[in-house]
């Protein structure tokens, strides 16, 4: 059976699956130049700023230097510095980290090369036009595709913007899985059009696994994927594919414009835990153990408290206003004392500005048949032991401020997995008791990826994830991403 008799009924949807594949990458283009437009826009405010900041009336001091010049090289230089390092890769561009790294690594190597020809050619440009320029031009140049990202972010939420058209290759079993690991995250831009599985595994007629058409064997996955428009294939674990075949695959897909990614059965572990060593032609993967202790422990958490000290400190008179609220609002404490489990599996109180009624606990069997989400968390939208401060407490996320306290004494950390219960702990299997290896955290990823809107597999998933990954980088871009996630509300109740 061919690629092209099972793709007549399973993708009638798209019956111009090549055509859909072109007009993926004209998106792609399109998405390339306005970053160009974006990033030549930005580089020649920071030009402006720095130049207006050093010289003011703009006669650049009786200098001789002609900067109307000066000016125009420096935004073609960086330009070029952000092409050579690959800041327009479609492969970087719109998800992960790297893109970020890569726009910083531009700067600041083009900082560093126009320093140290301007010190040998004594070109006597302004040093003050120069870091002013840098400085707003670099930061300048994350923002905005911080910006333009998160509007492509949201496109391809709702099936719109460029995506990837993938066309996944492997068995059943894992084929599903990685579907499943790539429609988890839809921003990322890999959208699953079709599949290709064993012949063995072919029916007579027309296959669809899930939702997802089976448009081919193993014998004709270049030809699938020019029928279906896929400008990706993505082969993941199967006994068939050896690595004669996978090798021969490549050779097959070269000149076509179809990239070829291989999915390993390994999965939620970051980057920088991962190095590739080729070993007589074969690339091992390696994957460092994570790291529980050592100096980057002790400076988390001297950050950590840090943080919290300069915090408490600003927000005084914010927390002081809540607590006149709270006291206001209804009768008991203005703080609230939980038991939770932290480090090691030790307990601990952990601080809460007050959000409910005083016999809360006691009305809690009440309720249990009403409990909306899964797993061993009890969660309404409606609460009715929940005060109307206490409400607007949980919407912005501000009864945890005094959790602050927790981080000072060493009990909490920043960022981590959500502190639990000693009920929850209780049932713990061995995999989720992992969170139990490093601080529970005011914020984490199950923060900014939903909060109470989570399933308890995902929330324990984010959990681990950090768990096994966490980094001072990773713990900062969380703390900026818990901003956002608090001003949009979602999953706060």
């Amino acid at each position: 059976m061919t690629a092209a008799t099972l793709l007549t009924p399973a993708t009638s949807v798209e019956p111009n699956g090549h055509r859909v594949g072109l007009v993926a990458r004209s998106d792609e283009r399109s998405y390339v130049r306005v970053l160009v437009v974006l990033d030549t826009t930005v580089l020649i405010i920071a030009l402006l700023i720095g130049y207006v900041t050093r010289f003011g009336d703009g006669d650049a001091g009786g200098s001789e230097i002609p900067y109307v010049l000066v000016a125009p090289g420096l935004v073609l230089a960086w330009l070029i510095s952000l092409k050579a390092l690959g800041c327009y890769d479609d492969r970087v561009v719109g998800y992960g980290a790297d893109e970020y790294r890569r726009v910083s690594s531009a700067s600041l190597r083009l900082a560093g090369a126009t320093a140290i020809i301007g010190y040998i050619a004594d070109l006597g440009v302004s040093r003050v036009f120069l870091g002013i320029s840098f400085a707003v031009g670099t930061v300048g140049l994350e923002v905005a595709r911080f910006v333009v990202r998160k509007r492509l972010h949201r496109a391809r939420r709702v099936g719109a913007g460029w995506s990837r058209r993938v066309l996944v290759v492997g068995d059943t079993a894992h084929v599903l899985e990685l579907v499943h690991t790539l429609r988890r995250e839809p921003y990322a831009g890999y959208q699953v059009v079709g599949a290709c599985i064993p012949d063995a595994l072919l029916a007579p007629v027309a296959q669809r696994l899930g939702d997802v058409p089976v448009v081919g064997s193993f014998r004709g996955i270049p030809e699938a994927a020019t029928a279906i428009g896929a400008d990706t294939v993505a082969v993941t674990a199967s006994g068939e594919l050896t690595a004669a075949r996978l090798r021969r695959l490549g050779w097959q897909l070269e000149g076509t414009g179809v990239d070829l990614v291989v999915a390993p059965a390994l999965t939620d572990v970051a980057g920088p835990r991962i190095h590739t060593r080729p070993v007589a032609g074969l690339p091992l993967i390696h994957v460092e153990a994570p790291e529980f202790r050592g100096a980057r422990k002790l400076v988390k958490g001297l950050v950590d408290r840090s943080a919290s000290s300069l915090a408490l400190a600003l927000l005084l008179p914010l927390i002081a206003l809540i607590a006149l609220a709270i006291k206001l609002d209804s009768r008991g404490p203005v703080l609230f004392r939980q038991v939770r489990v932290g480090r090691g599996g030790h307990e601990f109180g952990v601080f809460k500005f007050r959000t409910m009624v005083v016999n809360a606990d006691a009305l809690l069997a009440e309720l249990t048949a009403r409990n909306e989400t899964d797993g061993l968390m009890f969660k309404m939208r409606r609460d009715p032991r929940v005060t109307r401060v206490g409400r607007l407490l949980r919407k912005w996320s501000l009864d945890e401020l005094p959790q602050l306290a927790n981080v000072l004494l060493g009990q909490m950390s920043m960022v981590g997995p959500r502190p639990p219960l000693p009920s929850e702990v209780a049932r713990y299997d061995g995999d989720v008791a992992r969170r139990l290896l490093v601080k529970p955290g005011m914020t984490g990823l199950w923060q900014v990826s939903g909060r109470s809107d989570l399933s308890w597999e995902d929330g324990i998933r984010l959990d681990l994830y950090y768990v096994e990954n966490w980094s001072l980088a990773a713990d900062l871009t969380i703390l900026w991403k818990t901003f956002g996630a608090v001003l949009n509300g979602r999953g706060a109740y």
